[in-house]
């Protein structure tokens, strides 16, 4: 999901910078450059850091800036299919809840929350179930399974599915009560 790449790129400096320190103002241009898109590649740019090994500026006719190349770090985010991530319940609809897991968003269909059926609280809001008794509102951590990925060229216009639907994934309480009753079956089975 999150990794770290070493990059090298070129920047350019601008006359009012020349006073100031060379990394720093690699950073802050290269910061402005990647951080929030979207490579192919690597995912989503998270961060830029550790930036070194700024080469000696090159000036071109008629530019008054500097440009120079310089190495540094890459934290990105990739979703993978069949990737267990952990995220908040960041948005209600009746279709399905929205899960932030780091810079961007999944939806979890409501025929993904769980296998109960759910019904949708629009007062409160929550999903709840009846049979069950649980629910799910904004706010709530949860464990997902990542279903389907499809990035684009912005955060915005990706896609990403999840289902909680699976034994150990969903709302940290569903998690413990399953795993409650599971070891009481298991000492009822071993009394007979």
């Amino acid at each position: 999901m999150y990794s770290i790449y070493t990059v090298r790129d070129m920047f350019k400096l601008s006359p009012e910078y020349f006073d100031k320190d060379i990394e720093d103002v690699a950073a802050q241009v290269l910061q402005k450059k990647y951080e929030g898109m979207i490579d192919k590649d690597m995912g989503v740019i998270v961060a830029i850091f550790n930036v070194k090994n700024v080469s000696d500026g090159i000036i071109y006719p008629g530019d008054p800036a500097t440009h120079h190349e310089a190495q540094f770090s890459v934290l990105s985010f990739m979703p993978k299919v069949d990737e267990v991530v952990i995220g908040e319940v960041t948005e209600l609809a009746e279709f399905g809840a929205f899960v932030r897991m780091g810079p961007m968003d999944g939806l979890v269909h409501v025929s993904q929350i769980t296998s109960d059926f759910l019904s949708f609280d629009k007062k409160v809001p929550a999903f709840v179930s009846r049979k069950t008794g649980r629910n799910l509102k904004k706010g709530d951590i949860v464990y997902a399974k990542i279903s389907t990925v499809s990035m684009k060229t912005s955060i915005k216009d990706s896609k990403i599915a999840l289902t909680m639907k699976p034994e150990g994934l969903g709302k940290l309480e569903w998690i413990s009560t399953r795993s409650a009753q599971k070891a009481a079956g298991t000492k009822k089975e071993k009394q007979k």
